[in-house]
């Protein structure tokens, strides 16, 4: 499953590595995205003979799967968007979703501020029986510079990845 999808790409790439899976794109579509729509992620999936994708509408803050319900999970810029949430909370939102042994990566803009204290939080996931669990940050020069973090107002951009 892809949280906060909104054109598709991620959820298509994610289909077209995974050939074999059925692969759930969600979104709350709406007008602060209007560019955004579960008609262009379907377009777009067609237009990339994608065809073991699903997209639904749906909340990132309350997902509608049972628990343990994906192989895997993955989000890229979407929690630093939802407003008054505790982020920390949105990811055990996200990870009740996938089952003992999936994996996951979640990419987002992971400041103090925003999230609070990383570190504690995977060390809490590994307490949880977490494997392999990694925060990459993704501005020193392996996906973007700090100096084009900074020109992006993508300071803090992190990957949260392991194992349940």
């Amino acid at each position: 499953m892809d949280v906060g999808c909104g054109s598709g790409a991620l959820t298509i790439a994610c289909a077209k590595r995974n050939s074999g899976s059925a692969v759930v794109g969600l979104d709350r579509w709406g007008k602060e995205y209007a560019s955004f729509s579960k008609r262009l992620c379907e377009h777009n999936a067609k237009a990339e003979g994608v065809e073991n994708t699903n997209f639904v509408n749906g909340n990132a803050i309350k997902l509608d799967f049972p628990d343990e319900s994906f192989d895997a999970v993955t989000s890229n810029y979407v929690y630093h968007n939802i407003p008054g949430e505790n982020k920390q909370e949105l990811l055990l939102e996200t990870l009740r979703v996938l089952r003992k042994g999936g994996k996951f990566a979640i990419h987002d803009v992971m400041t103090p501020r925003r999230y609070g204290d990383m570190s504690t939080f995977a060390d809490v996931l590994k307490k949880r029986s977490y494997k392999k669990v990694e925060l990459i940050d993704t501005t020193n020069g392996m996906f973007m510079s700090r100096k084009e973090a900074k020109r992006l107002m993508l300071k803090g951009s992190t990957i949260l990845c392991g194992i349940k």
